[in-house]
């Protein structure tokens, strides 16, 4: 039987239609309603990575057009802008029902020798000393309609468990700042270009809920509309996502309806592996 994790990665695999054209699933990742975040992101970095040899992407910068639509594939128009010395730059479209959904900008850059420093990594403990999303979700079932019980806990591919995790329908005016462990013990042995690909998709998860903590929301609360408009991503070293990571993230502002959301990658010894920051729709429900 193949697991859910495995399912992820034949996700990713993306499938070549012609030269600079791929074709993706939509169906089978976060969310069963709509395409998740990280899901595009991270088969359009693949369809970029399936046009460029030899080097590592640095940076992605990314807009959300459109909802994705789960029950059809997406297709993945590649354009090479350019091939440099040292830099290679590749622009992503992602298109269906004949319009663009998605399109992200990627450069790739060959391994140079530099000068080096980081942040560190908060001291939150270790990820076994708190709850499993699974664990969490759990002791919310009672409260979950009948219908989507099932969708609520079903199981999925990446392993996460939130620092300090609060109520999902009650939760009290907290701080920005709030941490997470999370990895895919599958992503084992995977390639360098897959395991940015599983990180970008994991790191869509949580980073909108930053600038709801401020004001006491949660999108269990139903009472604000969410939607994630942009993303943007860094790789700074080597990952191996089977291994536990530490996400530290924070919303410096919200405003006018969107939140500004930021995330700092650690791998578990401290070493800062990638950056994230993405500004997404808050919008008041108006209750009639």
């Amino acid at each position: 039987m193949t697991s859910v994790a495995d399912k992820l990665l034949e996700l990713l695999d993306i499938e070549q239609l012609e030269v600079d054209m791929f074709r993706g699933l939509g169906s089978g990742g976060e969310t069963t309603t709509r395409i998740f975040g990280g899901q595009v992101i991270a088969q359009a970095l693949m369809a970029a990575y399936r046009t460029v040899e030899d080097r590592l992407c640095h940076s992605l910068h990314a807009y959300f057009i459109r909802p994705g639509d789960p029950s059809i594939p997406v297709i993945y128009q590649v354009d090479r802008a350019r091939d440099g010395g040292s830099f290679t730059t590749r622009r992503v479209v992602a298109i269906q029902h004949g319009k663009q959904i998605f399109n992200l900008s990627a450069s790739f850059h060959v391994q140079e020798d530099g000068w080096d420093y980081q942040h560190p990594m908060r001291d939150v403990g270790n990820p076994e000393d708190w709850p499993s999303r699974a664990e969490t979700r759990e002791a919310y079932v009672d409260r979950i309609p009948e219908k989507y019980r099932e969708e609520f806990l079903r199981e999925r591919p990446i392993e996460l468990r939130e620092v300090a995790p609060r109520d999902m329908f009650d939760p009290e005016v907290e701080s920005d700042v709030n941490q997470l462990w999370f990895r895919m013990e599958a992503a084992k042995g995977q390639s360098p270009q897959m395991q940015h690909c599983l990180l970008a998709y994991a790191s869509d998860m949580n980073l909108l809920g930053s600038s709801l903590r401020p004001h006491g929301l949660t999108w269990f609360k139903g009472n604000v509309m969410t939607a994630s408009l942009d993303h943007a991503m860094w790789f700074h070293a080597p990952i191996e996502f089977s291994d536990w990571h530490l996400y530290d993230l924070d919303a410096p502002w919200t405003g006018g309806a969107r939140g500004f959301n930021r995330g700092a990658i650690y791998s578990q010894s401290g070493q800062l592996v990638a950056s994230v920051a993405q500004e997404g729709l808050m919008r008041p429900i108006k209750r009639k």
